[in-house]
């Protein structure tokens, strides 16, 4: 069972962009805690804590970074992930609700490892437009966002740079939602694994309360397990959020992606939350603000927020 917790929620700022090649990425979580987020929290019954941690990765950068068996920017993305894993561990290992705030989608290498060290029988529930599980021989761009899932299940072994990563995450806790861009290798080890996944095909044919449901029952049949969601807002439409480095037309509504993070919620279950590649430099002005302001609506649904 998931252990009773405080009232709560450690707000971690991770403003990075290493790995993927955008600039504007790592101001993400400023932009969203300038719009109110932490207040926002607060009105909804929160203690609210907020490390930006700014000085920890600009710090960890090193001066030479060449790629590594076809990954760039490896010794930087696996220095600031480990630091900020030992950060949300004890976060989480003192009963706080952990929301992240990206950043790149590189970053779920911390906050997977860290949760997943706190409550090792969790389930991840992936919401976004790519699985993010190629290994660094199969990735065409070397983009190290779209490589976490293979570090965290195990698939990917061998790189000295991220030996220290456990594979924490049985494929089978492990559901995704809103795919709709998958590389080959990806459909390939999804199969090979029996992966639970559901594109956006899913979505249309059965509806998103329907998938949510489903995706519950795969990897919490007895909602007992703790539930750690990590939410990519590309998983949302570019109409609805448009300033983020992968966008793909066709994706979640407004309306899914938040009946997603407010049913979770309603578990009870739900103990770690990320909202990340809010890249608000993308796009004009308006359409960053439309951007920043679903990730804060997102983020208030994850922790309770409801229509009614």
């Amino acid at each position: 069972m998931v252990q009773s917790r405080t009232r709560n929620v450690s707000i971690i700022g991770v403003p990075f962009n290493g790995g993927q090649p955008h600039t504007g990425v790592e101001q993400g979580p400023d932009r969203l805690i300038e719009f109110g987020l932490k207040s926002q929290l607060e009105e909804l019954g929160w203690q609210v804590d907020y490390e930006s941690n700014h000085d920890r990765v600009a710090q960890l950068k090193p001066d030479q970074d060449p790629d590594v068996k076809n990954l760039k920017k490896p010794k930087y993305v696996s220095a600031v992930t480990r630091a900020v894993s030992s950060q949300i561990a004890e976060r989480a290992k003192r009963g706080d609700f952990v929301l992240t705030l990206g950043g790149d989608h590189s970053i779920a290498l911390a906050t997977v490892s860290g949760v997943f060290s706190a409550y090792p029988d969790a389930c991840l529930i992936w919401v976004d437009a790519h699985a993010d599980i190629n290994t660094p021989e199969a990735t065409e761009s070397g983009n190290i966002h779209g490589c976490p899932l293979s570090f965290l299940t195990g698939i990917a072994q061998g790189h000295p740079d991220f030996a220290w990563v456990q594979p924490c995450l049985d494929t089978q806790r492990l559901v995704y939602i809103g795919l709709r861009d998958v590389d080959n290798f990806e459909k390939q080890i999804i199969k090979e694994k029996n992966i639970k996944a559901f594109s956006m095909h899913h979505v249309d044919k059965y509806g998103i309360g329907k998938i949510v449901e489903m995706a519950l029952d795969h990897v919490n049949p007895k909602r007992d397990r703790p539930i750690h969601m990590s939410f990519d807002v590309d998983a949302l439409d570019p109409s609805v959020a448009p300033s983020t480095g992968t966008p793909v037309r066709g994706g979640l509504t407004f309306r899914e992606g938040h009946y997603i993070c407010e049913a979770v919620a309603e578990t009870g279950l739900l103990v770690a939350a990320d909202v990340v590649e809010v890249n608000p430099s993308l796009e004009d002005e308006t359409a960053a603000f439309q951007t920043v302001q679903v990730g804060c609506s997102l983020a208030r649904c994850c922790l309770g927020e409801s229509l009614l």
